[in-house]
């Protein structure tokens, strides 16, 4: 089996975007920082500064985590492994294939439950369907390889 890397997200900024997002970001920061350093005095009579420089730094951080590709969302299929990163914001998951007990493919989304019943859901939205048939043939691939239960399921409303 080859190792499949799948993007999560609906689209795939170019270079040029990433570079203006990490510019972008550092000017958000520098700002906040400038306005701490000299409107410091003003800034104890008005506590919406604060909340104006707290925004600024953390949008100035998410720009900066966006330019360097540390916010994208993937799949990662390996011999023995699959690295989930569906959140931009929090850290991937690798779920070794000996901890994998089954597979439950919805329509729209993939659940991996763990030997100790813990479910982990990749949910793929409507926003982007091309990428969806791919990454379920892949994933059935990989169960069948390591000998994963594999379970197609209907979603019920």
């Amino acid at each position: 089996m080859q190792p499949a890397h799948f993007n999560l997200d609906p689209k795939e900024n170019s270079r040029f975007v990433r570079i203006l997002q990490a510019i972008f970001g550092t000017v958000c920061i520098a700002i906040a920082t400038y306005w701490l350093i000299f409107q410091y005095g003003s800034m104890t009579a008005d506590p919406t500064m604060w909340i104006t420089m707290v925004f600024l730094v953390l949008f100035g951080a998410y720009q900066i985590a966006a330019g360097t590709g540390a916010t994208r969302k993937y799949i990662s299929i390996e011999q023995d492994k699959i690295i989930l990163k569906k959140s931009s914001f929090f850290p991937s998951v690798t779920l070794p294939a000996d901890v994998i007990r089954k597979l439950e493919i919805f329509p729209l989304s993939i659940c991996f439950i763990s030997k100790n019943n813990k479910k982990t859901v990749l949910r793929f939205g409507l926003n982007y369907t091309e990428i969806i048939n791919p990454v379920k043939d892949s994933v059935t691939e990989f169960a069948e390889k390591n000998g994963i239960v594999v379970e197609e399921k209907k979603e019920e409303i």
